[in-house]
């Protein structure tokens, strides 16, 4: 790595070849590798983006002087481990959500990358979002007033996913639900009581030993006065996927319904005819938040997730070139995570209450 650019792999292309274009153009990145265990897969990103890097096993990457930097896109069963092995092997690592599935791995991954002193980030798309974005603005201005409730919710039916997926408990995978209330409110969960809802097919809770295709929480934050209700659906929910959040405020709030997101806004000029306060509806147009990005990558944020894989890995480079914490770090991303994997534990013990750690 030179002082200003960084030597990257990205490993998992399914889902990863979203980013290789991103790293490719970007002005801090010198080079860009690739890896995946279908080398159709790599020949086709490889003469897609002229990638000369390739690698058809990730012992490859870690093994190699050549890289400074992994990103993992695998399945969710092996981002715990194969996070470790990254850190190290005296890497920097970013991961796809979620960090982990159990508090140990979480544990194991905060305590390597201090002791490492590995920049650890995980790559949570949905606060990066442009109307993520834009909410964060308009708080930032005080037009929201004092935050009353948040609400986040993520519907997907994972029927025919990979078999890792198959009866997965769904607060294991809640952080695009839970992140964006937790930045929202620069806090953490420190108290959840969650239960599960609905009926599942007996293969499907087999594998994780989990009954529920519904788990729905209720987050004491640690901020006095304040909670968030988080809604996860994986399987046999009849229900068009969407990650979305709610934010309600004194003076404004914000809904993210399918239909697309609404704004509110208290109108201090006018009273309904019985007296009550009036608001304001308005319909939120996407805004494009290139101008935060270089001129190099800037166009790329009509791409997925709301155009937040530029901001993610722009965030993830820029950390390590300028030698600082990700915004979204290893203790930030276990605690987000933590929250969901508690949740699973109180929906497991009907709804008793369960602290979440801090790390």
């Amino acid at each position: 790595m030179t002082q200003t650019q960084i030597r990257i792999a990205v490993v998992g292309l399914n889902f990863g070849s979203s980013f290789v274009e991103i790293y490719h153009k970007h002005p801090n990145v010198e080079y860009v590798g690739i890896c995946d265990t279908d080398t159709h897969k790599i020949e086709q990103v490889s003469q897609e983006h002229g990638i000369t890097r390739t690698h058809s096993s990730i012992q490859e990457v870690l093994d190699s002087p050549d890289y400074d930097a992994v990103h993992l896109c695998t399945p969710i069963p092996t981002h715990a481990q194969l996070t470790l092995d990254v850190l190290n092997a005296g890497k920097h690592c970013a991961c796809t959500v979620p960090m982990g599935t159990t508090l140990e791995e979480l544990r194991q991954i905060v305590y390597t990358a201090e002791t490492r002193q590995k920049n650890d980030m995980m790559m949570e798309t949905a606060v990066y979002t442009s109307f993520y974005l834009m909410v964060k603005e308009w708080i930032a201005r005080g037009e929201f007033g004092n935050i009353q409730f948040l609400r986040g919710y993520h519907y997907q039916d994972m029927e025919n996913w990979p078999s890792y997926w198959r009866g997965l408990p769904p607060m294991h995978y809640a952080t695009h639900a839970i992140a964006p209330l937790l930045a929202i409110s620069n806090t953490r969960a420190a108290k959840v009581h969650c239960f599960g809802s609905g009926y599942m097919r007996e293969e499907l809770v087999s594998q994780y030993g989990n009954p529920f295709p519904i788990e729905c929480a209720i987050f004491e934050l640690d901020q006095p006065g304040l909670c968030a209700e988080v809604t996860r659906s994986l399987f046999h929910t009849a229900k068009q996927a969407i990650e979305s959040f709610s934010v309600y405020g004194e003076k404004a709030s914000f809904d993210w319904p399918i239909d697309g997101p609404v704004l509110f806004r208290l109108d201090e000029q006018a009273q309904s005819i019985f007296g009550s306060n009036a608001y304001i509806r308005e319909k939120v147009e996407p805004m494009n938040f290139g101008h935060l990005l270089p001129l190099e990558i800037a166009h790329l944020t009509r791409g997925g997730h709301h155009g937040s894989h530029p901001h993610l890995i722009h965030e993830f480079v820029r950390s390590i070139v300028e030698h600082r914490s990700p915004s979204i770090d290893a203790k930030t991303a276990a605690n987000w995570t933590a929250a969901g994997i508690c949740a699973h534990q109180s929906a497991m013990n009907g709804g008793q209450a369960v602290i979440i750690p801090t790390f």
